[in-house]
């Protein structure tokens, strides 16, 4: 494995603050990274006494001196709508490894479509939307749809109780929310536009049976799920009852314990001309489950593994099954594959 650190952007936050302790637990050097050294620094305390990079998003060149000596960088600040692109161009034009927690559907198409060429052309090796909601559909939705042809539609349906958004990912929320230009796929082809939200059930097995859910939502999983799976339809779902909970968009200050106690269940079904398959993955705790997602990947970049230069799905950069299957191993969730039907 490579000596060089692995770098934390946005390590003041809950998702970084779990990034950054599963990297020290591991016994590797870390660099806590953010836009306030104060935070910063009471961080570092917290874990032991990390290293500490103030980087402003305003100014590429303390960016540019973060990716310089780091071997990877994850990317946990959010909304990525704001703090993606100089993030991702500094680590790209440095050749440092990157990955990100993004759900964010423009963000994710600007990486793999708009990105200037020079930069991601630089050697290094880019995950995009390595989060709960998008990365963990697109990893399953490889899964499920293994070896199937003929796939006419693939859905990923999350389930999810005892949300509580953190202040990064309220604000995304109210970004998505209000966001009238939503990426959907469809036809064969990405679509741009408005997209009247409608209720519809999806049918999750025992046992929690059918549900309401709101669909579409807009997670990255339009995006990166048809680069690996030939679908004429990809859509991402979620639960109504979610964001009708008691909560759930008031939770900033929350205990980490009681951030914790969500619970939730993703489930890709693929429907193909003459059957299909389906999947899912059930457990606790959907933050330290994007954490321990993107930490796996970022060990696994900085130790020579990967598909090369480029800009990922995270299904894409990983085997998607064995990719799980090591999740799984840590405790994390359960993965269930059944057998597929119409082979």
């Amino acid at each position: 494995m490579s000596s060089s650190p692995i770098a934390v952007y946005g390590a003041t936050g809950h998702t970084g603050r779990l990034v950054a302790a599963e990297l020290r637990a591991r016994g590797l050097e870390v660099i806590l990274a953010g836009r306030d050294a104060a935070r910063l620094k009471t961080v570092s305390d917290e874990l032991g006494g990390a290293r500490v990079h103030e980087a402003p998003l305003d100014d590429p060149d303390a960016l540019r001196a973060l990716t310089a000596e780091a071997a990877v960088l994850i990317h946990c600040a959010g909304p990525f709508t704001d703090t993606g692109r100089p993030v991702a161009l500094a680590a790209a034009e440095s050749g440092c490894h990157y990955v990100d927690h993004a759900l964010e559907q423009h963000h994710t198409k600007w990486m793999f479509d708009t990105m200037p060429a020079p930069a991601r052309d630089a050697g290094s090796t880019m995950i995009t939307a390595m989060s709960f909601y998008g990365g963990m559909g697109d990893l399953l939705a490889a899964a499920v749809a293994a070896d199937l042809t003929g796939i006419d539609r693939v859905t990923s349906a999350y389930a999810v109780s005892g949300w509580r958004l953190t202040t990064g990912a309220r604000k995304t929320a109210e970004l998505l929310f209000a966001d009238t230009r939503r990426i959907t796929y469809d036809d064969g082809a990405q679509h741009v536009g408005y997209v009247e939200p409608r209720n519809v059930v999806f049918p999750f097995p025992p046992p929690l049976g059918p549900r309401t859910m709101i669909a579409p939502i807009p997670s990255s999983e339009v995006v990166t799920v048809p680069r690996h799976v030939p679908a004429r339809r990809v859509e991402a779902q979620l639960t109504a009852h979610t964001f009708e909970e008691e909560g759930a968009f008031t939770g900033d200050a929350v205990d980490p314990a009681t951030r914790a106690g969500s619970e939730f269940t993703v489930a890709v079904q693929v429907i193909t001309e003459d059957g299909g398959a389906a999947g899912r993955i059930t457990g606790r705790d959907l933050w330290r489950l994007s954490a321990l997602a993107s930490v796996e990947a970022a060990v696994r970049l900085a130790g020579g593994q990967g598909p090369g230069p480029g800009v990922f799905a995270p299904a894409e950069a990983f085997a998607a099954e064995p990719f799980l299957r090591d999740l799984e191993a840590l405790g994390l969730f359960r993965l269930t594959l059944p057998e597929r039907t119409g082979r």
